[in-house]
């Protein structure tokens, strides 16, 4: 019976301005693709005259409906178009009177009568997702994936009496990604570019410029519909075979096998690059290699002796279950509901009935796909559910392992306990009641989301710099406990969770995170308080607080990071579209410093992760102990196995290990500038990796007689023993304009008499520990040589009788350009000044630039011309003026000559991260 959901035609708007070659259109199908190409037709200007679309199934209008009842544009539901092949007269006369130029078909099930197809001026076009003439018939896309095409796409074309030969119009394409799938090509490419394909057909129509180019015959390929009994494994073939016939049935109608006696459908395949994991053996009929049940998923194998793995496990009886737990899924049992939790099961009970309008009552046995719901319908279940059971967050998967309302109810009901959560972590801590409150640290390698013993049991002491006693052990980590966490960096990457995740719900989780430091930022300070001998309060404010305002600000990057499309010369007659793409590298390496333990770990593991990678994280190994805390956190945080990993121990064992590795991809470094060196070689040695190295610094201060002198000596002091002097961009070197000298230095030497050394955590402390013995020895040993060069020693230069290592703010003046204090970084408090003449600036500058380092720099004066022209001639990656140690989050950090090269923070610290994919495609 033919249905009209509005006869009357409705009149011509005349409050849209319409522009010349626009048509009245006939648009026949169906679908949320047929709405958009609907809504985006009506958008530039053409009149849709009539919808022709198929019946409400299940009371539920079919969306394109939806949207043209809503706008008033007529509707025709037909079950059919003819009966014993001839054209049924009412709906004939139904279609003729829109009076359509040109008959629009985005998809479309029901056979048209070929009267209708050419009754318009234009005639019919139709989108057909492939690449005619190859996938000719239906399932076009699956067949795409079953066949192993490296090229998916679609194509705009003339209907004539044929299946899907009619002329080409228009075809776009793009490339087969390995572990594509039917959702993801289809929601990468084939909807977003074959709506606007459809409205560009449509214009060139209009404007009388459409080619009606005829399909060759050659390579054309006819594939019917695939059914369930034909979607049998066939286990004698390579790995990409298998996973091509797999990802190929994803989600309809399902590759299946045969275990234990039933069929068995397998969802979500990829294939397996890297080293098969361990597992437990599965026996499959006709397999000749059991399966792998591991924790990633189920592990098949090809004739070829490589591997896919499939992630989910569909039964006879409808049940889907993770591929990981097939030995476990009939362990799970019914849990008995409390009243607060049956209030939620009745909430979900009407969101369900709102969804399923055609169900009269929802029972226990009540599935929702067979009710007649949809993938539209799963999302808008998830919505609904956050939104009145007080925040829930389910994912869609969940929907899809539990299809009956039972079986959701008690999905949801473990979620809400926590049940169906991963094992809770296990952390052997060190406990410490300390700075009024209880601290508590783990110890031991974080590898593959578990606190773990050293592979070979070793450990060493971590140090209190304030008294020099043990505050535990830690342990050490061998090359054995490298190559565990690059492994599982890698899994995480190429297999795991991380990999699949969208970047908005990367950000998520570092925006949980940078929650997590900030909740715990005393527990924090208090633990870089003890390890690296940080005054606390400097601790809890830049230590703490800019680790946390690191996250955050890349935690917003991750869903902006971007390619451009680019204008090249076209390959005529063709045309070419040129984009770029911003991709992660893989496995990063990150070798961090001793100066700002959790700071220096933030400024690249940040950038590292809101660009995609995965990482293996090296603290100092004198101050381990925040960044193992940070690994608990990030557990908290929801970050999954193997992305974070952290291993304590030796620059000269891990390091190394980390620098030779093949399977990382980039290290970040910041340290020395010979160790820099060293990781360098052996970066390119191994396998050419890139690498970031933020070293060594001998920050000149330029201090003119112009400046605000009260000013310049308070920020002269803290360019200098600020964090005790271990500080990448301190003033290595201060030259102060000969008028002021005298003065300057007096006023220096007064406000050090003022600073308390003393406990960190003593919160009037000014100045605390040097960070570990060693180095205050090399200090002491830099005073000495500057003593007997002939530096005058103004103030300090010896080690406080105190236990601990502290040491005196120190004072040099009369350093001249030869001598070791004017070559060489202390990274200490120690303070030396050269005088230089009075208005000498280009003799200043070159003295200035007359090192191999190019940190940081600055300039004190009141003068903004001379203050730019200093800041234009300074050879340093960053120059301060009337300021410093002023860094932020959003600008770039890093140094040039052999401070090395490399950014840190901002914007420029993710392309660090990243790779640049270059596409060009002809069409």
């Amino acid at each position: 019976m033919l249905r009209w959901g509005s006869q009357a035609l409705r009149r011509f708007s005349t409050g849209r301005v319409y522009f010349k070659n626009k048509l009245k259109l006939a648009l026949i199908g169906q679908s949320l693709f047929g709405q958009e190409v609907y809504s985006h037709l009506r958008k530039e200007g053409h009149r849709v005259v009539g919808v022709f679309t198929v019946p409400d199934k299940d009371g539920k209008a079919d969306p394109l409906a939806l949207a043209a009842e809503k706008d008033g544009t007529p509707v025709f539901k037909l079950p059919k178009w003819r009966i014993k092949g001839k054209t049924i007269k009412e709906v004939a006369e139904a279609y003729r009177s829109v009076g359509a130029d040109l008959n629009v078909l985005p998809f479309c099930t029901q056979f048209i009568p070929m009267d209708i197809i050419d009754s318009p001026k234009h005639g019919s076009i139709i989108y057909h997702p492939s690449i005619l003439p190859r996938h000719r018939g239906a399932s076009a896309i699956n067949w795409t994936l079953i066949m192993g095409d490296k090229k998916a796409g679609f194509s705009v074309f003339w209907a004539d009496d044929g299946l899907d030969t009619g002329p080409i119009l228009l075809q776009r394409s793009c490339d087969v990604e390995p572990n594509d799938t039917v959702d993801a090509l289809y929601n990468r490419f084939l909807f977003p570019e074959g709506i606007k394909a459809m409205v560009e057909a449509v214009q060139l129509i209009a404007d009388g410029k459409a080619p009606r180019i005829p399909q060759p015959e050659e390579g054309a390929t006819y594939e019917g519909i695939q059914k369930k009994e034909n979607a049998e494994i066939s286990w004698d073939q390579s790995a990409e075979v298998l996973h091509n016939w797999i990802r190929g049935h994803d989600k309809v109608p399902g590759a299946w096998t045969e275990i234990n006696g039933q069929m068995v459908t397998f969802y979500g395949s990829t294939l397996l690059n890297s080293s098969v994991p361990p597992g437990e053996p599965l026996e499959i009929k006709g397999a000749k290699k059991p399966g792998l049940v591991t924790k990633n998923g189920l592990v098949l194998f090809g004739n070829d002796g490589k591997a896919l793995m499939v992630r989910n496990l569909q039964f006879e009886d409808g049940k889907m279950i993770p591929a990981s737990q097939y030995f476990s899924a009939g362990e799970t049992s019914v849990v008995e509901l409390t009243a607060e939790e049956v209030k939620v099961a009745e909430t979900i009970k009407v969101i369900w009935a709102g969804i399923l309008s055609n169900v009269p009552i929802i029972e226990d046995s009540t599935d929702f796909f067979k009710s007649g719901a949809s993938s539209m319908d799963v999302a808008r279940l998830v919505e609904e559910i956050r939104q009145k059971c007080d925040g829930l967050q389910l994912q869609n998967e969940d929907v899809y392992m539990a299809t009956k309302f039972e079986d959701f109810i008690q999905k949801v009901v473990r979620k809400l306990r926590g049940e169906d959560q991963e094992a809770e972590l296990v952390v052997d801590y060190v406990s410490k009641e300390v700075n009024e409150m209880m601290v508590k640290m783990p110890y031991q390698c974080f590898i593959n989301g578990q606190f773990t013993d050293a592979d070979d049991g070793k450990t060493y002491d971590t140090i209190n710099p304030t008294d020099g006693s043990t505050i535990c052990k830690v342990s050490y980590a061998s090359l054995a406990d490298v190559d565990k966490a690059v492994a599982a960096a890698k899994d995480a990457f190429e297999n795991g969770e991380w990999g699949r995740m969208n970047a908005r719900e990367r950000g998520r989780l570092m925006y949980r995170l940078a929650d997590l430091l900030e909740e715990n930022q005393e527990e924090l300070a208090t633990i870089e308080a003890l390890d690296s001998g940080a005054v606390y309060t400097l601790a809890l404010k830049t230590h703490i607080g800019m680790s946390v305002q690191t996250f955050r600000y890349f935690a917003g990057w991750c869903d902006k990071i971007q390619g451009s499309t680019i204008p090249i010369n076209q390959a005529r007659p063709n045309r070419n579209l040129t984009f770029t793409k911003k991709e992660p590298l893989g496995v990063c390496a990150i070798i961090i410093p001793w100066n700002y333990p959790l700071m220096m770990l933030a400024w690249k593991s940040a950038a590292c992760l809101a660009a995609g990678n995965t990482l293996v994280l090296k603290p100092a190994q004198v101050t381990p102990l925040t960044a193992l805390k940070f690994a608990e956190l990030s557990v908290k945080a929801g970050f999954p196995k193997g992305v974070i990993n952290i291993i304590p121990g030796s620059g000269g064992i891990a390091g190394q290990r980390l620098s030779e590795h093949p399977d990382i991809r980039k290290l970040g470094f910041t340290g020395s500038t010979p160790i820099g060196k060293q990781i360098m070689k052996s970066c390119a040695v191994s396998n050419l990796k890139k690498v970031s190295l933020e070293l060594g610094g001998k920050s000149p201060l330029i201090i003119f007689n112009d400046c605000e002198l009260e000013k310049a000596v308070r920020m002269g002091m803290g360019a200098v023993f600020f964090n005790k002097g271990e500080n990448c961009i301190a003033a290595g070197r201060l030259f102060v304009e000969e008028s002021i000298h005298d003065e300057f230095v007096t006023r220096v030497v007064e406000e050090i008499k003022k600073m308390k050394i003393g406990d960190p955590l003593d919160r009037s402390t000014d100045h605390g520990p040097q960070n570990h013995k060693a180095h205050l020895e090399k200090l002491l040993q830099y005073c000495e040589t500057g003593v007997k060069e002939g530096a005058t020693l103004v103030y300090g230069g010896r080690q406080v009788q105190r236990p601990g290592f502290f040491m005196e703010p120190t004072v040099f003046t009369d350093v001249e350009d030869h001598m070791y204090l004017a070559k060489e970084e202390s990274f200490g408090p120690i303070m030396v000044i050269s005088k230089f003449q009075n208005g000498d600036i280009d003799g200043v500058l070159q003295r200035a630039n007359n090192t191999e380092y190019g940190l940081a720099s600055g300039v004190f004066t009141r003068d903004i011309n001379k203050a730019m022209y200093v800041s234009e001639k300074l050879e340093a990656g960053t120059v301060f003026i009337n300021t410093y140690n002023k860094t932020d989050v959003a600008a770039p950090f890093g140094g040039v000559k052999q401070s090395g090269f490399g950014k840190d923070l901002g914007e420029e610290a993710l392309n660090e991260y990243l790779k640049t994919k270059t596409v060009t495609l002809e069409y």
